[in-house]
């Protein structure tokens, strides 16, 4: 799908706000109060992002709600990726048709909430005795809140992880462990590599990867205030040189374009490579493809370097503004499903995603499955080094801007690591004033 201009839907949608603002309506005014009954139930839409299993644990929790309740009923509809998904919403949003409910990728939370295009839960959450804020793993809220304003319920949430071919590791002689470290990494990937054309990894030039390995280096891609970035620094230069040192060693693969996270994981699945960076999400997906393929798989933490960090990722669920007071009871009602301990036991077993709650993470069912696939726990215990991401509204394009100059750097080997981030930072910068 062709991208729509960031800044043009922002424009547009604040006019949509400034016509709606003398309309009245209080924001979460009904938060205390439970769905009346009515003769018709209250139709809502929910948009979300991704398919494969992903979908399907989307699909199956709609009816699970459906089918749990006779007064509300959802409508799940599949938008793609989340850059898809993020503007589609946008432009729905203008035109006055958006879902009530959708997924916003953490690094958007506070592009959404600024915007005005997203509803304040606050109240919601002061209001209803039913459900419990303590219980969210602290490591997953840091995405959540926006002017100390709660915006979005985590609930599909990952941490990218190492995956590796054991069977061709044990081929050529690897220990099982896993690399712990860069110097380790490297050498793994060395012993993947063989003339035949496959190499230790390949990878997506992309902006959450980058963000694990410049905080591995002791870096960040913005400051604590975003408002200013700082990835063309010594810990952003040793991160990018990593990779393409490793890309020109003729070990590491880096793939570019819309489609190179699929690239990626069709040459780790076909065995044209020993390891792959994915979330934790594609769990039972890639478990499921390598038994189709008759290999064995384990999942790892991302190798450290200076420091063992790595970004969350994932998406917290919604709820646009706008909404009359009937519908606004009706999407929270459908939010605090979807985020509910049932709910989210049963999408971690599905997906391979986090348990977003301790009480999830802690029932019976996930401990045996971490007992019985153990590849299901390191995203769980890896999170204790888990990062929150920007949210600077300006942020996704400054994303773009820096996977671009990555991306040329990639190409053109000539090019000077210094110079392809501080092209990328000038660009950014621009943008932040």
């Amino acid at each position: 799908m062709k991208k729509l201009s960031f800044l043009l839907m922002m424009t547009v949608a604040l006019f949509v706000l400034a016509a709606c603002s003398g309309s009245g309506e209080e924001e979460g005014s009904a938060a205390a109060n439970s769905v009346e009954a009515s003769d018709e139930k209250i139709e809502l839409t929910y948009w979300y992002a991704w398919g494969d299993k992903i979908g399907e644990n989307n699909e199956n929790l709609v009816k699970q709600f459906n089918e749990s309740q006779d007064k509300i009923h959802v409508t799940a509809e599949f938008q793609g990726s989340y850059d898809e998904l993020h503007a589609k919403t946008q432009a729905a949003f203008a035109a006055g048709n958006a879902p009530e409910v959708t997924q916003n990728e953490i690094a958007s939370i506070g592009t959404f909430a600024k915007s005005g295009m997203t509803q304040d839960l606050t109240s919601f959450v002061e209001g209803d005795q039913e459900i419990n804020m303590d219980d969210f793993n602290p490591g997953l809220m840091g995405n959540s809140y926006v002017d100390d304003k709660l915006y979005g319920l985590p609930y599909l949430r990952s941490t990218p992880i190492l995956y590796m071919n054991t069977t061709m590791a044990e081929e050529v002689g690897l220990d099982l462990a896993g690399p712990q470290n860069w110097e380790e990494f490297q050498e793994y990937a060395e012993a993947f590599t063989n003339e035949e054309g496959r190499v230790g990894m390949s990878m997506a030039i992309d902006i959450w990867f980058y963000e694990a390995f410049i905080a591995q280096a002791g870096g960040s891609t913005m400051n604590e205030d975003s408002t200013e970035v700082t990835f063309n620094s010594e810990e952003g230069a040793a991160a990018y040189d990593l990779w393409r040192n490793m890309s020109k060693e003729g070990t590491l693969k880096l793939n570019s374009g819309t489609e190179a996270g699929e690239k990626a994981r069709q040459d780790f699945v076909n065995g044209h490579a020993g390891m792959h960076f994915a979330s934790t999400a594609d769990l039972s997906y890639l478990l499921q493809l390598a038994e189709e393929q008759g290999f064995e798989l384990n999942t790892y933490f991302m190798p450290s370097g200076k420091e063992a960090k790595v970004p969350t990722g994932g998406a917290n669920l919604v709820m646009t503004s706008g909404l009359e007071e009937e519908k606004q009871q009706a999407a929270w009602e459908f939010i605090k499903f979807m985020t509910a301990t049932e709910q989210t036991v049963y999408a971690s077993e599905f997906t391979g995603y986090l348990p977003s709650r301790v009480s999830a993470a802690e029932s019976e069912e996930m401990q045996a499955l971490y007992e019985e696939k153990p590849q299901f726990k390191v995203a769980v215990d890896q999170l204790q080094n888990g990062n929150a991401r920007p949210m600077a509204e300006e942020y996704p394009e400054i994303a773009k801007i820096l996977v671009d100059e990555m991306t040329r750097g990639a190409l053109d080997e000539s090019i000077p690591t210094e110079d392809v981030l501080n092209a990328a930072a000038e660009k950014a910068d621009a943008l932040l004033k």
